[in-house]
């Protein structure tokens, strides 16, 4: 066994000792003696290495058996192994969607908070606003219609007493107290217009503009050009009323800061939308830190901002040293209604 020899290299050895050794040197019934005394020494002496080798097999089939078990067990192993190996790397990677959708969530939750603190803020300047609008009515009010009108009556009632005495003058006197109505009716007309052109509801954006345009620039002195194309009419009206909102706030804001002595307004169409460009010449301002400044003073920008967005429109302002301000508002036409 330990030469590891099988059993016919032992029959083989055990024969050729045999015919070598022992047989040439006896007789022939001594040698069939010798040799039926052999085979069965030989017989006794391969039984337990024949015991042996059958063990030998047996565990050889047992060990073969157990080398498969732990093959497949080493194959299941490997594939358990794979399994984790892709489980982990989801896991990874869904924490990483994880990580990143925190990361957006509290992006998105910064933005809704600086939108609701700058909401906050244009709430209050429009509270403002509309209060010092209310003060500037109620001041020309006062003023203006309301000394008039005190005239007129005192004025009326000199009249009254004069008719009875002296008719002499009594023609331009009342001349001129038609004159103080006629000016009070131009001021109410004034208020009218400033709160809501009847000529946009009646007539039309483009008249309206030209009315606001020819007004303003009376008063101001700036020189104003108009540039309009006729087919900016189909825009519905409250697409109308943001443009000439727009239109009249950013000549406001020419007049109040920018000291400019022309500004061109065009109205152009583009692929299913419409653009209105207003471009002055005068004193540049920082517009993107006042547009996003929390202490913003110039409410109208925020204002003409917030009415083009809710029509679904762009609006965008620039300003650079020696070249002006330019205000931009790009609003779409709704569906069915082309240009």
């Amino acid at each position: 066994m330990a030469t590891m020899l099988e059993t016919l290299d032992l029959a083989r050895i055990h024969e050729q000792a045999l015919i070598t050794l022992v047989l040439p040197s006896y007789s022939p019934g001594t040698r069939d003696a010798m040799v039926r005394r052999a085979g069965a020494f030989f017989a006794e002496a391969i039984t337990p290495i024949e015991k042996t080798h059958r063990t030998a097999r047996e565990a050889n089939v047992r060990l073969n058996q157990m080398i498969e078990t732990l093959n497949r067990r080493s194959a299941d192993l490997n594939d358990s192994n794979r399994q984790l190996k892709q489980e982990i790397a989801q896991r990874k990677s869904v924490e990483e969607s994880l990580r990143k959708s925190e990361q957006h969530y509290s992006q998105l939750l910064e933005q809704s908070q600086h939108m609701q603190e700058q909401l906050r803020l244009l709430s209050r300047q429009l509270l403002l606003a509309q209060e010092e609008e209310r003060k500037k009515i109620s001041r020309e009010l006062h003023d203006e219609i309301a000394q008039t009108l005190t005239g007129i009556n005192v004025r009326l009632a000199t009249l009254k007493t004069e008719a009875t005495v002296n008719t002499k003058g009594l023609q331009n006197k009342i001349s001129r107290t038609q004159r103080m109505v006629e000016k009070s009716v131009d001021i109410v007309h004034r208020f009218a217009r400033e709160l809501r052109p009847t000529v946009l509801d009646d007539l039309g954006l483009i008249p309206a503009l030209h009315s606001f345009v020819k007004n303003f620039s009376k008063q101001t002195r700036i020189h104003i050009r108009l540039t309009v194309f006729a087919e900016v009419e189909k825009l519905d009206n409250a697409k109308r009323t943001v443009l000439y909102r727009v239109a009249q706030e950013a000549l406001t804001n020419v007049a109040r800061h920018a000291q400019a002595s022309r500004v061109d307004v065009s109205i152009r169409k583009l692929l299913g939308a419409v653009r209105m460009k207003i471009k002055d010449n005068g004193k540049s301002f920082k517009a993107q830190r006042v547009m996003h400044s929390k202490r913003n003073i110039r409410l109208g920008l925020i204002g003409m901002r917030e009415r083009v967005e809710m029509v679904g429109g762009r609006f965008s302002v620039e300003s650079a040293p020696g070249k002006g301000t330019t205000i931009r508002a790009q609003i779409p036409f709704t569906k069915g209604n082309r240009v």
